[in-house]
Formats: structure tokens, C-alpha cells, sequence
């Protein structure tokens, strides 16, 4: 029988679940065993876990959860530095030398636990099996186009916090009627979009969205590999008014673009920078080093250039429509949570636990 603990999220605004009372309700019925943490944050209520047939259990008790548990989570665990002995299943975000990436790793190595990250779970063709990636794009482009339209309509105001929305729907018709005023403000010019990796899930969702709330084809710039072959820096990304990075970075790559590029000539005034390489070396947005929050969703960049420019980076986007996107996650991650009644027959979870096994093995070569 297997065990799954899903605990509850600490991360502030975090209002997801990589597991729905749904697929809960599939498993049970499988015979999967169950324990779920109460949160008040959590877009799904407790009750819902507890009609389908979870044990509740109070917040942070899964330190507690016998050593067969799964621990099931989506975002980073708190920052502390016991040893961890589960097999946690979550986004640890430290696979691809982030900042503090030892740190995580040396808990789980000094307490023989291992991460099964959800980033790195992967098909036979090296596809991602479960991501939010969609309704990250979707939500970047939101806030992207947003911005734009509080630049005009509130110009040095900083962009006020956002809160979840219950469905597409509403943030689309929120962002319709702001972007419809501004534009009136913009002599009835429309701000360009332009999408970075605009062929993959996420950039799909920042298209989508663009399209959504009127933006014309032809104001939806899309570029992917086939533009970019040849490397950056791109001066043409200067000439839109929103960016919309979606890239999965892999490998070191030139920059988009300078800091020095910022000061010239240009009409871009909103980065969003999706894919959210904040700490990573390779970081191919250099003009920002903090991640940004839904209570702050920007943060300025100085140029010389008089026109304002703003960066999200906020790294947990699909959260603004907790629970479409948590549904649409979870029913891709069910099959490969049923693969785990026969773990070591799995290519999908076996590839997961000698990543984690090397990742581990790099930490140590470095000390």
C-alpha cells in the first residue's frame, strides 16, 4: 500500500495543491492511503479531502508521518536545518545550482532522505509529465498586461497586491476593462507582447492570454529556438512594451539583453520573467536579483532611460488561479502517482532518484 502525506504549504499566497480532492478520491479508490494537512491557505477547503475519505491531520505534522510516507508538497520547505528522512515529492528548487541548493541537499543526504522533484519527472522523450507551466504563462501575461495598464492609469504608482481569482474568466475581464482604458490614455495604441519560447506550455498560456483580453496577432510578437539560434543579446526585444520570458533554461545562454542596453532607446516598460532564474548564474534577464511577491509584484529598474521599467518576478504564478491550475497539474501527475505502487519497475521515478542521488554526489565533490 502506499502512503502519501500531503502537507500543508507555508510559502505566503501559496493557495495551490499538487493534490486534489479528485485524484485524491481516484487513489483512495485504488487503495492508496492518505493523510492531508489542514491549511486555511489551500484553494481546496478540508473538507472537501475529508468527504472523498483523507485523515486530517493539523499543519507541519509531517515531520511526524511514519518513514514509508510520501511527502507530497509543491513549493520549498520551511528554512531550517534538521535532517529530513522522507521521500519527498515537491519543486526543491536546488537541481540546477540555485541559490542555497547545499543547504537543501545536505538536509535530506544527512538524514537519508531523498527528493523526487516534480520538476524533473520525465517521459521516455524527456517531456515533462505534470507542469504548471500553462497557467504560469498564463498569469505572468496577466500581470504583465496589467502592469502596462497601471503605468498609464496610476503613472508612478507602485502596481498594488494581487489576490487569487476564482477563474479565467474574472481575471480575463479584469484585465480587458483596465487594458481598454488605457489604451483610450495611449492615443488607442495597443502595447506590443512579445513571448520568449512561445512554442512551449508556458508560453502557449502568455499567447493565450494576450489573445484573451484583445491583443491582436500581429501586436503578439512569438519567438522560440528558431529566432534565437544564434544567441543574444536582442536589441529587438527593446521595441515591445511587455517581455514575457517563458524559456526553460537548461544550459548556459548569452543574454537577452544588457543592463547598458536599457539605457538607450526603447518602449519595453515590463519584464516578466516567467521561467523566474532569479539566483541562477546563467540567468539570462541580468537587470534584477530578487524574486518579487504577489504583495509586491514588481520591483523597479534604474536606467538612464526616463521611461519606467518593471520586473515579476514572482515564482509561484499559477497560484492567481489556484484552482484551475492545481486541477490541470494534478490530473497529469495522477498516472505517474499510481506508478508508485511499483517504484522500481518506473523509468519516470527511477530517473527522478539518480538525479537526486548525482545532485547529491556534486555537493559533496565540492566540499
Amino acid at each position: 500500500m502506499v502512503y502519501l502525506w500531503l502537507r500543508a504549504e507555508t510559502k505566503p499566497m501559496e493557495h495551490r495543491a499538487a493534490l486534489t480532492p479528485s485524484t485524491c478520491k481516484t487513489l483512495l479508490d485504488r487503495g492508496f492511503k492518505i493523510t492531508v494537512e489542514r491549511s486555511r491557505e489551500r484553494i481546496f477547503d478540508d473538507e472537501e479531502y475529508e468527504k472523498v475519505g483523507c485523515h486530517l491531520v493539523p499543519i507541519g505534522e509531517w515531520r511526524k508521518a511514519p518513514e514509508e510516507a510520501y511527502i507530497v508538497g509543491l513549493k520549498e520547505l520551511p528554512e531550517e536545518t534538521d535532517p529530513l528522512r522522507h521521500t519527498h515529492i515537491f519543486f526543491a528548487h536546488c537541481f540546477k545550482n540555485q541559490g542555497g541548493w547545499t543547504d537543501i541537499l545536505s538536509r535530506f543526504d544527512n538524514g537519508n532522505g531523498t527528493i523526487l522533484d516534480l520538476e524533473f519527472l520525465n517521459d521516455s522523450n524527456g517531456r515533462r509529465i505534470a507542469a504548471f507551466g500553462y497557467h504560469a504563462g498564463f498569469a505572468g501575461a496577466a500581470i504583465g498586461v496589467d502592469d502596462w495598464c497601471h503605468q498609464k492609469l496610476n503613472p508612478g504608482q507602485p502596481l498594488p497586491p494581487y489576490k487569487p481569482f476564482p477563474n479565467e474568466g474574472e481575471l480575463i475581464s479584469y484585465i480587458k476593462e483596465r487594458l481598454g482604458r488605457a489604451v483610450a490614455l495611449n492615443n488607442g495604441k495597443v502595447p506590443e507582447v512579445m513571448v520568449m519560447g512561445a512554442l512551449g506550455r508556458c508560453g502557449k498560456g502568455a499567447c493565450d492570454l494576450a489573445r484573451a483580453v484583445g491583443i491582436p496577432e500581429e501586436k503578439a510578437i512569438q519567438w522560440d529556438m528558431n529566432e534565437t539560434k544564434n544567441g543574444g543579446p536582442f536589441p529587438r526585444i527593446l521595441q515591445s512594451e511587455i517581455f514575457v520570458n517563458c524559456i526553460y533554461l537548461s544550459q548556459p545562454i548569452p543574454p537577452f539583453f544588457t543592463p547598458e542596453m536599457l539605457d538607450g532607446e526603447r518602449n519595453l516598460s515590463v519584464i516578466i520573467d516567467v521561467s523566474c532564474d532569479t539566483t541562477n548564474p546563467h540567468n539570462p534577464i541580468p537587470v534584477y536579483t530578487i524574486n518579487t511577491t504577489f504583495d509586491q509584484p514588481v520591483v523597479s529598474v534604474p536606467s538612464k532611460n526616463p521611461l519606467p521599467l518593471d520586473v515579476c518576478s514572482i515564482d509561484h504564478l499559477p497560484t492567481l488561479l489556484p484552482r484551475e491550475s492545481s486541477e490541470a497539474f494534478s490530473r497529469d501527475l495522477l498516472p505517474t502517482i499510481i506508478d508508485l505502487e511499483r517504484r522500481e519497475e518506473s523509468a519516470v521515478w527511477g530517473g527522478a532518484e539518480a538525479l537526486f542521488k548525482e545532485k547529491v554526489q556534486a555537493m559533496k565533490n565540492l566540499q
